[in-house]
Formats: C-alpha cells, structure tokens, sequence
C-alpha cells in the first residue's frame, strides 16, 4: 500500500491531478488507514498510467471513463471517432491561426489589394490619416454590397489618380475639411474640382442608391465639405 504522492510520483502525474481524477470518477477513492490517509495499490498506479496516456493523447476527460470500461471493439471505436474529432479541431485551429496571421496585415485583411495599394498610394501623396481612414471604410463597404461596382470603381479611380491636377484637387479638398464653410477658396476648388472630373470623364458605376448612402454615410463631418457638395450641384446645374 502506497502514499497518494508516491502513486503520483509512479504514475507520472501530479498529486493534484490524482485528486482532480478522483472528482471526476475516473480513479476510485481508496479507504483510509489508521491515521487517515489513503492509501493506493499497484491497481490504482496502472489505472492512473492509462488515465494518464489517454490524456495525453488529446481524449477529453469526459471520455475517458467511458474507454477504460469498453471492450476492444467499442474502445478502437471510440478512439476512432476521437481521433477524427481531434483531426477537425487541428483544421480550425489551423485556419484560427491563418485568421490571426492575417490581422497583422492590417487594411488587407478588409479590402482587396487593389485598394490597399491605392490607400499605399495616397499615403506617399501625403493624404492625411483622417482622409484615409475614410476611402479604407468607404472601400471596405463598397467590396462587401456590390464587388462587382467596386472592382470597377476603384481602377477608375486609380485612373483618374493619375492625372497630376487632380491629385493636387484631392489633396486640396483633404485640407478643406477644417477650413470654414464661408471661406472663399471654395469657390474655386469646386470649380476646378467639376472642371478636371468633366474633362476626365468618370463616371461612378454605383447605381444602387442604397450602396451609394453607405459609402457616403462613412465620411466625417464636415461644413465646408457640404458647402464644396452644394457648391458643385450648383454648378452642374448652370
């Protein structure tokens, strides 16, 4: 008759495992002696071994009972199915990994490479962050209501980006956010803005009103850009 801690020490477990054993009903609670401890036999050591493999092996606790009790057909079975259990959790946790890796990717990980080449370049043009951020939630919501449009829209746009006067206008209109809606150098970005879209000759691919709001619905307040809008409809409308 041995000691709880020398079962564990044979059994290769640790004493805390045997009590958690014994709570689970996988190793029965021997008698006390005398002087009130337990005291475990060889029988016990080789049921804490087997425990011990299957855990090792990957077989939850809660199958565990179940396998030491089967019979040789049930318990290849059994191991069977765990087995195929434990071959699904690798491929979720594969995939989990795969997930992970890629947040590291930042904006790749929501928008195409396409549009996080383009964010790359406006970033180099010296685009403010604020700016970015919205063409990124703008994408980001255009790719997942209608990729075709986006697809479409943003080798438009890498077009148009190609024109040296309008990426003096957009960067321009980047700056006009904190100006004041009565400043007078509005006047003349919407002009030159309707000038240089007019001689470009784009035209946006969203016919979806709906998508058309959300991507609108991403930019951030900003009074004199509603007065650069307003002012643009006016002169459209002339």
């Amino acid at each position: 008759m041995i000691t709880i801690g020398q079962v564990a020490d044979y059994a290769g477990v640790t004493i805390k495992a045997v009590r958690h054993y014994h709570r689970r009903g996988l190793l029965a609670e021997p008698p006390r002696d005398s002087s009130g401890y337990r005291r475990y036999t060889a029988e016990d050591a080789i049921q804490l071994v087997k425990i011990r493999t299957l855990a090792q092996a990957g077989v939850p606790l809660a199958r565990i009972k179940e396998l030491l009790a089967a019979g040789p057909e049930r318990f290849a079975a059994a191991i069977t199915e765990i087995d195929q259990s434990l071959r699904e959790r690798a491929a979720e946790i594969r995939r989990t990994r795969q997930r992970i890796a890629q947040l590291s990717a930042g904006d790749q990980l929501f928008v195409s490479a396409e549009v996080n080449a383009f964010l790359d370049d406006l970033r180099a043009l010296g685009v403010s962050e604020r700016m970015i951020r919205m063409e990124r939630d703008g994408w980001i919501l255009m790719q997942s209501v209608s990729p075709k449009d986006a697809a479409v829209w943003i080798a438009d746009k890498r077009d148009i980006f190609g024109n040296p006067e309008f990426r003096e206008v957009y960067l321009e209109y980047d700056a006009a956010f904190s100006w004041s809606p009565d400043d007078p150098r509005l006047r003349p970005l919407a002009e030159r803005t309707v000038r240089v879209l007019g001689e470009q000759g784009t035209s946006t691919p969203i016919d979806d009103l709906t998508v058309a709001r959300l991507v609108a619905s991403t930019a951030l307040p900003s009074p004199a850009w509603d007065r650069l809008d307003e002012l643009a409809k006016e002169l459209h409308l002339s």
